[in-house]
């Protein structure tokens, strides 16, 4: 998996010659955006469209110097223009010909407060990221390392039961837990857009 920060996808994306820095970008924000819509109630069929429509709106922004770091997270930003393109979406679908057979009220779309939605964006901007440190952190230790931190802090199972499956010290076992922990809080600060996990 490749590993770069925020701040470096961001500075290589103001240049717009640079290919890589936008696939780096696409890959690093396309994903919990479309979950982000799709929860939004945008039809799957349209969700990685408004994805792309999103990132594209979001390089045109930046590079156009709308963006600043330290004004706000990155996520913020991209929450805002997320939240606007699948409203956007959800509206545009609803003055769509209906399918032949359509349920009684459903005739448009239901609006979603911003509040709302946002509650919505931190949940899975928070999820993937998080998961994005859990699998790299996955690449860097050993396999019984990581499955102890998995057993205990994944699965919810008791250090004792994890020490016996893993045939090893329950202290073993908290070190484990303890070292690939404190290894996922280093790769959120390095991400630069995620709370460290508690």
């Amino acid at each position: 998996m490749d590993w770069v920060t925020t701040t470096t996808i961001l500075h290589d994306l103001r240049d717009y010659s640079n290919r890589g820095a936008w696939e780096r970008f696409v890959d690093r924000f396309r994903r919990p955006i479309a979950h982000f819509v799709r929860e939004m109630g945008v039809a799957a069929a349209d969700c990685e469209d408004v994805a792309q429509n999103t990132l594209l709106a979001f390089a045109e922004a930046y590079r156009a110097g709308k963006y600043e770091r330290g004004t706000g997270r990155l996520s913020a930003w991209l929450f805002g223009i997320a939240y606007y393109q699948a409203l956007r979406q959800r509206r545009r679908a609803a003055h769509d010909p209906p399918p032949p057979v359509r349920p009684e009220g459903d005739d448009a779309p239901v609006e979603i407060a911003e509040s709302v939605a946002s509650d919505v964006w931190e949940r899975v901007w928070d999820r993937y990221l998080l998961e994005r440190c859990i699998e790299r952190a996955r690449s860097e230790f050993a396999a019984d390392t990581f499955r102890a931190f998995e057993l205990v802090v994944l699965e919810d199972r008791a250090p004792a039961d994890a020490a016996s499956i893993l045939c090893v010290s329950v202290k073993s076992v908290y070190n484990a837990k303890h070292r690939v922990l404190t290894r996922v809080r280093q790769l959120a600060v390095d991400l630069g857009e995620l709370k460290a996990p508690a």
